[in-house]
């Protein structure tokens, strides 16, 4: 669909999502691999924090020009918090990575990526929005960030 595109139109496509970090590693079930009889060893065992330690979920977006602004989110996410973060950073993203008159938005298919608050804002606020086919792998650059931050964290 947007394969065809010339280089010209994604230097414009800010692409944006949020992530959720673990401070302390893992807040899911974690496996280590080891031989028969040494799962006890010191190398094997993996630190713990009681009740899956601090978690926050951030949303960024990222462009060809760089990075935009973090948002730090304190709660539950939903479409109303989601549209007040695109009020106050996306805009200010733009501009500051020098794309902020013709650029496009790309986002995946999350409900509240979608939800009808946000196409009608986008109608006035944003001057394109990329449609993600439905069921498509996700094309967003910004997981490569996320990667990166996460490294950081750990």
């Amino acid at each position: 669909m947007y394969v065809k595109h010339p280089i010209e139109f994604w230097k414009n496509v800010i692409f944006a999502d949020e992530s959720k970090y673990s401070i302390f590693g893992s807040d899911g079930k974690q496996k280590v691999w080891h031989t028969p009889n040494t799962a006890s060893h010191i190398k094997n065992l993996q630190p713990t924090v009681k009740y899956g330690g601090a978690n926050q979920l951030v949303w960024d977006c990222v462009a060809s020009s760089g990075v935009g602004n973090l948002d730090f989110i304190d709660g539950t996410m939903n479409k109303y918090v989601y549209l007040d973060i695109l009020k106050r950073k996306l805009k200010q993203s733009a501009s500051n990575l020098g794309i902020s008159r013709h650029f496009k938005l790309y986002q995946d298919n999350d409900p509240k990526h979608t939800a009808d608050i946000f196409k009608l804002w986008v109608l006035y606020h944003c001057p394109g929005v990329i449609k993600t086919p439905v069921q498509s792998s996700d094309l967003n650059h910004i997981i490569h960030v996320w990667d990166y931050l996460q490294q950081k964290i750990q």
